[in-house]
Parts: C-alpha cells; sequence; structure tokens
C-alpha cells in the first residue's frame, strides 16, 4: 500500500511522456482544447500505456499539475485509494481566453474576493498578466474600472495600467475611466493624485485635451513636488495631443515661471517640457537670468537633472570675458563628478565657451583624462565604446595625450569585438619611442587571436606603425608569414603593400619575405595586393615570373574581374625589366582577355594594352613607368592635426561614435519628413566651356562652413513644391548687396552648387530684371528658400530668404555662406 505524492506523479510523466509524444498523431492535438475538469487515476494511465488511447490528454494533465500555479493554492493533501491520485486541471488560458475573461470577471465581482484585500490584488494582477501576454482582456473593463475605488496604492497603479491601455478600444467606457481619475486627482493622498494625473495624461484617444487641461492646470500648482513633476511633464504630452495648434502662451509662461520651482526635478522637468513645446520655434530661450539661476541650483540637481542643464546652457553666450570665466570657474568641480555624462556634458560647454582660449581648452581635456580612462575600463560595454569614440576624437587634437596610459587600452579576453577594434585604433596613435616595443608585443599577440577581423585588425595596426618604426614593424610583419594561415598572410600581404608607398626603404625587405606567401592567399584583396608588389618590385623578387605564371594559367577559374585587371597591368610592368620570361605569358594572357574573357572592363584592358604594346616600347614604359604622383596617396598619409573648435560642438554627441558623414545622412533623413518626399532632379545645364576659371575654383571650394551650419548635398525640390512653400513663408531676411557689371548665371550656379545651395529657377543673362530661386536645406530639416533680383539699375542685387523654422542663428549662418558666394562671383567677374 502506498499513497503517492506529487514526486511520484512528476516521475511518472518524465518517464512516459516522451515515450507518447513520440507516437502521437496530429489528431490528438484537438483533443487539448477539449480538456475540462477531471480526476485522473494515476494506476489507469500507467495501464493505458499499452492501450496509447490518446496518451496526451492525461500527460497534458499531470504535467499541468505539477507545474505550480502563481494564483492557485496548493493542495495540502491528496485522497484516493492505491495507485489513485486526484489532479484538478485548469484549463489552459492560451486555449481559450473567452472562458478566462468569464472566470476573472466572475472573480472580480465576487463579494468573498473583495472582502479579501490580497486575493482581490492577486486577481488583478492575473488580469495584467493575461494582457502583458496578449490576450485581449477587454472584457472586464467595467469591473477594474471600479476596482480602481481603493487606498491600496498597488492596486490603483495595476488598474490604472488596464485602462490606459484599454481606453481608447473602449470609447463608449472611457468616459467613465476619465470621471475616475478626475475624481482621483483631487485625492487627499499626493501619490494618488499623481498617479491619476500621470495616467490621463497617457490616455490616447481624441477629445481628451478637454479633460485633462484643467487637472493639469491644478497640478502646476500642486503642493506636492510629485504632482507637479507629473503635471509639468502632462503638459508636454498634452501639446503633443493637440499636434499642430498654436503654442498656449499662458501654459508656456506658467512652465517659465516654475523654472524657479523649489524641487529640483521640477526645474529639469520644466526644460523638457518646453524644448517640446517650442521645438517648431527652436525650443527653450536660455537668457542671462535663466542662466545664472540654473547655475546656481546646479549643485542641488541629480546627475541626470546636471547633464540636461549643461546641455541647455550650451544655448547661452557670456555677454563679457569676466563673466565667462565665472561661469567656467562655478562648473569646474563638475568635471570631477563620478556620472560620465555629467562630466563629458561640461566638458563640452568648457570647450564651446573657450573657443578663444585654446590653452583653456587644452587644460579641460588634460582634466577630463582621468574620467575618461574610468570610462574606458567600465564594465559597461556602451559606456566603454563610446568613451573610446571621445578619446579617438581627442587624439585627434592632441597626439599622444594618453600615451603614458596606454596599457589602459590593452584588449581583455572577455571584451566584445567593437571595443577590441576601438582600443586597437586607438593604441595606434598612442606609440612613441618609450612604449614601442610594449605596444608592439601586444599587437602581436592580437595577430593570432581565435577572431580572423580582430586578427586582421591588429595587423593593419602594425602596419600603421610601421611608417615611424619600419624595421620593428616588418620583422613582426615577416614573422606572421611563417605562421602560414590564410587571413593572416592575406592581411600582410596588404600591409606589405601600402608599406612600400610610403617607406621606400622597407622595400627589399619585403621582397624578401615574399617568396612562397602565394600559396596561402584565396581572397581578392589578398591576389590583387601580391600582384602588384610582383608588377612593381618584381625585378627584385627572382619567382615573381613564375608566380605571375601560375596566375595566367588558373586565369579562366578566377572569378574576380579585379584580380584579373591587376594581373595585366603586373605583366605589362614585369614584361618592361623581364621581357625574356614574361612574353610568352603575356601573350596567352592578352589572347585569353581579348577573345574569351567575358567581363567588359578586364577585356577593354586588354584591348588597350594589345594596342599600346603595338605603339612600341617606349610608350608603354612612358606610361606604365612615369613618376608615381598618384594624388589618392594622400589617403594613405597621417591626417594633420585638427583644432580642438573643429569637433567642440560635435562632443558628446553621436558624431564621434557614426562618424560625421553618416550621422548627417541619418539627421537628413530624420527631417525628410519635415520639408516633403524627395523629389526629380531638376534639368542640368551644359556649357561650352568651364563655368569657374580652374584659378579661381579653388576659392570657392574654400567657403567657410559657418560653424554649426551643415546643408544637406542633392536636395531636390520641384518648382511646385517651391512655389507652394515659398508662398505660404514669410520673410525672415531681406538684405541688399552692392553688384556691378554682367556676369554668367551658370558662374553663379556652380558655385551655389559648391556649398550645396540649389538652384529651382533663374534668368537668362542679360535679362532685366534678373531673378534667381534658390534652396537649401540643413541637417536638422530647417529649409532655406532664396530670391536673388537683380534690378535694371544693374548696381545692386536683393536677397530675401525664408525659413520653414524660425532659427535665428542658422539663417544668420546662411546669410553668410550665401554672401561668402556672391562675394567670391562679384571678385571672379571683376
Amino acid at each position: 500500500m502506498f499513497n503517492p505524492s506529487r514526486q511520484f506523479c512528476l516521475h511518472i510523466f518524465t518517464e512516459t511522456s516522451f515515450y507518447y509524444l513520440k507516437t502521437l498523431k496530429s489528431s490528438y492535438w484537438a483533443d487539448l482544447g477539449n480538456i475540462k475538469t477531471k480526476s485522473v487515476d494515476t494506476h489507469a494511465c500507467l495501464m493505458s500505456q499499452k492501450k496509447r488511447q490518446k496518451p496526451v490528454v492525461w500527460v497534458e494533465q499531470i504535467r499541468l499539475k505539477m507545474l505550480p500555479h502563481q494564483d492557485e493554492e496548493e493542495p495540502t493533501s491528496y485522497r484516493g485509494s492505491r495507485g489513485s491520485c486526484p489532479v484538478t486541471v485548469r484549463k489552459m488560458p492560451y486555449l481559450g481566453s473567452e472562458d478566462v475573461v468569464k472566470e476573472l470577471k466572475k472573480a472580480l465581482c465576487n463579494p468573498h474576493i473583495q472582502a479579501d484585500r490580497l486575493r482581490y490584488r492577486n486577481v488583478i494582477q492575473r488580469v495584467i498578466r493575461y494582457m502583458t501576454q496578449g490576450l485581449d482582456m477587454s472584457g472586464v473593463f467595467m469591473e477594474m474600472v471600479k476596482a480602481s475605488a481603493t487606498v491600496d496604492i498597488v492596486q490603483k497603479k495595476l488598474v490604472y495600467l488596464y485602462m490606459c491601455t484599454y481606453a481608447p478600444l473602449k470609447p463608449d467606457l472611457a468616459l467613465l475611466a476619465i470621471n475616475t481619475l478626475c475624481k482621483d486627482c483631487s485625492d487627499p493622498n499626493p501619490m494618488v493624485r499623481g498617479l491619476a494625473l500621470r495616467s490621463m495624461c497617457s490616455l490616447r484617444m481624441p477629445g481628451v485635451q478637454e479633460y485633462i487641461q484643467q487637472p493639469i492646470l491644478n497640478g502646476l500648482r500642486d503642493k506636492a513636488s510629485y504632482v507637479r513633476r507629473v503635471a509639468v511633464l502632462g503638459c508636454a504630452k498634452m501639446h503633443n495631443l493637440h499636434g499642430d495648434s498654436e503654442v498656449d502662451g499662458a501654459l508656456v509662461n506658467e512652465l517659465y515661471s516654475l523654472l524657479r520651482d523649489q524641487d529640483p526635478i521640477v526645474v529639469v522637468n520644466c526644460l523638457r517640457s518646453l524644448e517640446e513645446i517650442l521645438k517648431q520655434e527652436g525650443g527653450i530661450v536660455i537668457n542671462k537670468p535663466i542662466a545664472h539661476h540654473l547655475l546656481n541650483r546646479m549643485s542641488k540637481l541629480d546627475q541626470w537633472g546636471q547633464a540636461e542643464v549643461l546641455n541647455f546652457l550650451l544655448r547661452y553666450q557670456p555677454r563679457s570675458e569676466e563673466e565667462l570665466f565665472d561661469i567656467l570657474n562655478l562648473l569646474d568641480s563638475f568635471l570631477k563628478s563620478g556620472s560620465p555624462g555629467v562630466v563629458m556634458g561640461a566638458t563640452k560647454l568648457f570647450l564651446i565657451l573657450a573657443k578663444k582660449f585654446p590653452h583653456v581648452q587644452t587644460d579641460v581635456l588634460v582634466r577630463v583624462k582621468g574620467p575618461l580612462l574610468a570610462a574606458c575600463s567600465s564594465e559597461s560595454r556602451e559606456l566603454c565604446f563610446v568613451a573610446l569614440c571621445h578619446v579617438r576624437q581627442i587624439l585627434h587634437s592632441l597626439p599622444g595625450h594618453f600615451s603614458s596610459h596606454y596599457k589602459k587600452f590593452f584588449c581583455s579576453y572577455s571584451e566584445p569585438h567593437y571595443i577590441k577594434l576601438q582600443k586597437v585604433e586607438v593604441l595606434c596613435e598612442l606609440v612613441n619611442d618609450e612604449n614601442v616595443q610594449q605596444v608592439l608585443e601586444e599587437l602581436r599577440g592580437y595577430c593570432t587571436d581565435v577572431s580572423a577581423d580582430f586578427a586582421q585588425a591588429a595587423i593593419f595596426a602594425i602596419g600603421g606603425i610601421a611608417r615611424t618604426y619600419t624595421d620593428q614593424c616588418v620583422q613582426i610583419l615577416t614573422e606572421l608569414l611563417g605562421l602560414r594561415q590564410e587571413h593572416i598572410t592575406t592581411v600582410v600581404v596588404q600591409t606589405f603593400r601600402d608599406l612600400v608607398w610610403l617607406c621606400p626603404q622597407c622595400t627589399e625587405a619585403v621582397c624578401q619575405a615574399l617568396p612562397g606567401c602565394e600559396e596561402n592567399i584565396q581572397d581578392s584583396e589578398g591576389k590583387q595586393a601580391l600582384i602588384w608588389l610582383l608588377g612593381v618590385h618584381g625585378e627584385r623578387i627572382p619567382n615573381a615570373p613564375y608566380v605571375l605564371e601560375d596566375f595566367v594559367e588558373n586565369v579562366k577559374s578566377e572569378t574576380f574581374p579585379a584580380v584579373k585587371m591587376e594581373l595585366l597591368t603586373a605583366l605589362m610592368r614585369l614584361f618592361l625589366s623581364r621581357p625574356a620570361e614574361c612574353q610568352d605569358m603575356l601573350g596567352r594572357l592578352l589572347y585569353y582577355c581579348i577573345e574569351e574573357e567575358k567581363d567588359m572592363a578586364v577585356r577593354d584592358r586588354g584591348l588597350f594594352y594589345y594596342r599600346l604594346l603595338l605603339v612600341g616600347i617606349d610608350e608603354v614604359k612612358r606610361i606604365l613607368c612615369s613618376p608615381k604622383s598618384d594624388p589618392t596617396l594622400g589617403l594613405l598619409e597621417d591626417p594633420a592635426e585638427r583644432p580642438v573648435n573643429s569637433w567642440a560642438s560635435d562632443f558628446n554627441t553621436l558624431v564621434p561614435v557614426y562618424g560625421k558623414s553618416r550621422w548627417a545622412t541619418i539627421s537628413k533623413c530624420q527631417g525628410a519628413e519635415r520639408c516633403g518626399p524627395e523629389l526629380p532632379k531638376t534639368p542640368s545645364f551644359t556649357a561650352s566651356g568651364p563655368l569657374i576659371p580652374e584659378e579661381n575654383k579653388e576659392r570657392v571650394q574654400e567657403l567657410p562652413d559657418s560653424g554649426a551650419l551643415m546643408l544637406v548635398p542633392n536636395l531636390q525640390l520641384t518648382a511646385d513644391y517651391f512655389e507652394k512653400t515659398w508662398l505660404s513663408l514669410k520673410v525672415a531676411h531681406q538684405q541688399v548687396l552692392p553688384w556691378q557689371g554682367e556676369f554668367h548665371p551658370d558662374t553663379l550656379q556652380m558655385a551655389l552648387q559648391v556649398v550645396n545651395i540649389q538652384t529651382i529657377a533663374m534668368s537668362r543673362a542679360g535679362a532685366r530684371p534678373w531673378k534667381a530661386y534658390l534652396s537649401a536645406q540643413d541637417d536638422t530639416g530647417c529649409l532655406f528658400l532664396t530670391e536673388l533680383l537683380l534690378t535694371s539699375e544693374n548696381s545692386e542685387m536683393q536677397i530675401s530668404v525664408k525659413q520653414n523654422e524660425t532659427r535665428t542663428e542658422t539663417l544668420n549662418s546662411f546669410i553668410s555662406v550665401l554672401e561668402t558666394v556672391i562675394g567670391t562671383i562679384e571678385e571672379i567677374k571683376s
């Protein structure tokens, strides 16, 4: 005699369920939806193993019973005779949501459950859980609204969450929920008032604005700081619900007055709300009283608030040098903050305010070295990556700034791939005479990493260091060739190719290391690099013709056209220095490329070389062996140091992470909807001669970029869209510039294109009055529409500019660019 327990039933399940699941037919799954509450005889279940009569039913029942249900009380005893184990099975919710809703509705209406606060809350939690799992719980809306009449804060939060989710789906009952929330907005408990107000502002349904406006205004004047915090953020939510309606001036004034609130979180929330409400007008205005007030309140803010305020203070420009240094002295302590966000924000503010004092900028960057190094060693991978990107940005202006801390940038085995790549890039820029040996040894260890990409990045890094420390690096690269690994050999050969361009003194050592490496190169880039080296320096490599002959014999199976084109050029060059060994294979290669090759680029190059040989060897030497004056060599050279002011505005943004060009593209995509979709290109103009003389092109291309203004290239607007937008906007700026004599309109158009200002329409040359309509857009989506008018007197040009967004600083920058272009054309004309 024995009394089976829960463990015994679990043992039965584990021993038998897998056997039955293997023999399960598709028809058995249909029975799962029909499971009802019943008792299961364990002994009968064991006997049914032989009969195999729908085993899934009882297996599923036992499984459900074995898994503890969060909302059911565990049975304390089991009754039955020998071998029997009564099991109560609840129908699974995902098999019948309607039954679950009915059950929950019944439980919510049960007075016995309502009397027990914990049981009542437990039922509400089940409703929320099913709601988050995707089940439609809108059927218990009325019952949940009634459940909000409680003093239990946790229960109210759950009910408010439910109402915010289902109120848009139940518009007929939503008013009841709104009335309940409005009533709670007057509750004596400030937590309830704030919670109700926050929930009301989260309702996304038409017509709700008239109900939430008065509670928000009352919340702005509430005695409890928590309610004021919620009400301030609710102002921004209410403005978004209104869409494109006019800004409520009274509400804006109320928010400006709350900037002097005693609660620091209310102050920060006011800044964010005003920025959101006034974004069409350029955002919140930071004047001198507001700036000084925020500076004095900085010490009372939390870290998030300090970072926000530092960002807003960038909009304030001190009136005097004395005020400037007072602000810097006040913010000096924030450079040592424990929050990386505060340190970065304070650093950017220092760099922007001290743009006329380079020594101050350098001192600031020295002081933030410690916090940046700490961020680079942070356990947060995201923070570490962003800090490394900013370190690289600083090194563009201060090479070797972190050289004494080079070990901080050694890679750990557990670090992710993207952080390792950033650290390797930083190490390349920190090398000096004192640490070169240690850095090279560290990079040498990375070259055999299990990650092929990381190993290749380390090899390229050694190649970059080789421009300064050639002998040590070439020795390491030569030793790496001895490993005979494909991905290592490929990158080493590519590094050798770049190295002989910049360091001709290492050519002999490279040529001695090349023999035998062709056996371990399979990819296109490696083959091209090897073939190029054999062609240019083949006279120093004894087996160069024979290596190229192997490539010629396998040219039919070569899948990369670029390799074939490189092979043609290399063999032509080697033919000039070793004709006897290359004549036969060159003929075979030219025949294949001209007669059998299907790629037109390869075929055309073969024809070109064949006809060049017909002209004569002297002409071949003149073309193929001309002085190496390729202008693209500048891409391989080390970039010049950049002033701090060139990237100060990009500090503590995503520009160091994405890159300036890529971030400009992302910003353009974000602002595309505000100025309309992309439209077909306007017809291009043709001219018989150059539009701008060669001696003046450089002067036009050196136009200032006007600080932070970045105009989007290739803006495309149709004449109809331009006309419609032009008529709907008011003139934002108008001025007159002196002008004398005639000019070619195409010259002006070309000069405007250089600075990304597009021409929509233009009068012909000599017409009076002469007009031109121009368009441009910056990276934030602000659209500039311009009219140029030249009167019949020919003595002045009138400029009229319109903006789709009111931004005075951006407009002034655009006018400055336009004046520079017109002034340049005037100089060219004269």
